[in-house]
């Protein structure tokens, strides 16, 4: 078992992380242990439920079944959950509960945020892109027709739980798809100001074949690493004022990709994998890296296999781009790699995007 902490300086907030492999039935112990006497409700992905709701035994008339998929993430969906928390007559001192991938997390944390201006809340991630990424630091929201994420809140959990028997039933591609946010660490480490060094490009290159395997000692190190980054950057930059921006890497032109296909085709770390393959060519059209480095990372994303995504029409992607949460009304921010897993904050304008691209 690893235990790790995150400490919000800005809200003044600590949290405990727990990476563990027990058996999935002690998680109610486990929850019910923070939780205390107090009320809760549980938000569980549909998959999830189906696989584990048994084992986990939570009452049914306390647990509220997500369904899958983006498209989940809307108003109508986040109404139902919090008429749900009313109808138990949750108070502030009550906890909702998420159980599940990046969409239960974020909408199930945006429930929580604003369910009597914030109740308590208990992250459980239950997919690898979930748990090296999307569970921590806070981040939580929903979709509308306009872009992916645009009305949201930063909102802390009580605590994160993570527990590696979740991964074992994840499909080849959901376990994928966790790995582009992973391979984005990779390149973002550095800038990150991490007091521990992973080396996480080389650890990647050379542990291929044991992460795609999914060895359970590596991937609970891949977990660690990932996630002590993660809190090394939130930690200094709760709000995304600043440094939290570089988390974005690959993301601009991932949530176009995502947008552009009605969040139907690709799945979140597919895309973020081509827009991670987006900024390395651009900063290398740009001459802001040298080919090499560009070379190392289409390498490195070649040994994990990862689905293709097609080039789109540039024009349509800068449409879309402009209506994401980190643009300006004049510029599209592009995080983009500068040195070996170093990156830096550009904002670009259309034309000089299409200068390139077009």
């Amino acid at each position: 078992m690893l235990n790790l902490n995150v400490k919000i300086n800005a809200s003044e907030k600590t949290y405990p992380i727990t990476i563990n492999n027990n058996e999935i039935k002690d998680l109610y112990y486990e929850i019910t242990n923070i939780i205390g006497k107090n009320n809760f409700l549980i938000v569980i992905s549909q998959k999830v439920y189906k696989l584990y709701g048994k084992i986990l035994n939570f009452p049914k008339n306390k647990t509220f079944i997500l369904k899958d998929g983006e498209k989940e993430k809307n108003f109508k969906t986040y109404q139902k959950i919090l008429n749900f928390a009313l109808k138990l007559k949750l108070t502030r001192n009550d906890f909702i509960v998420a159980i599940g991938g990046g969409v239960c997390g974020d909408i199930a944390g945006f429930a929580a945020s604003t369910y009597m201006r914030g109740i308590h809340l208990i992250q459980i991630p239950t997919t690898l892109l979930a748990c090296v990424d999307s569970s921590v630091g806070g981040k939580t929201g929903i979709d509308t027709d306009f872009g992916k994420n645009l009305i949201g809140s930063f909102y802390q959990p009580d605590a994160v739980i993570i527990n590696t028997n979740f991964l074992k039933t994840l499909d080849d591609r959901q376990f994928k798809t966790g790995l582009g946010e992973v391979i984005k660490y990779a390149f973002i480490e550095k800038s990150c100001k991490c007091p521990e060094e992973y080396n996480l490009i080389n650890f990647l290159s050379l542990n291929s074949e044991n992460i795609l395997a999914q060895d359970d000692k590596i991937i609970e190190e891949l977990i660690k690493s990932c996630i002590s980054l993660k809190i090394s950057v939130v930690e200094q930059d709760e709000k995304e004022g600043g440094l939290r921006k570089i988390l974005n890497f690959g993301h601009t032109y991932a949530h176009a990709v995502e947008k552009l296909t009605n969040y139907k085709k690709y799945t979140h770390g597919e895309a973020v994998v081509k827009g991670i393959e987006f900024v390395f060519n651009y900063a290398q059209k740009m001459g802001i890296i040298v080919e090499s480095y560009k070379f190392i990372a289409e390498d490195l994303i070649k040994k994990y296999n990862f689905k293709k995504i097609p080039d789109f029409d540039i024009k349509k992607v800068i449409s879309v781009m402009k209506m994401d949460k980190k643009a300006t009304s004049e510029n599209i921010i592009f995080i983009l790699p500068i040195d070996y897993a170093l990156v830096k904050e550009y904002k670009m304008f259309d034309n000089e995007i299409l200068k390139y691209f077009d």
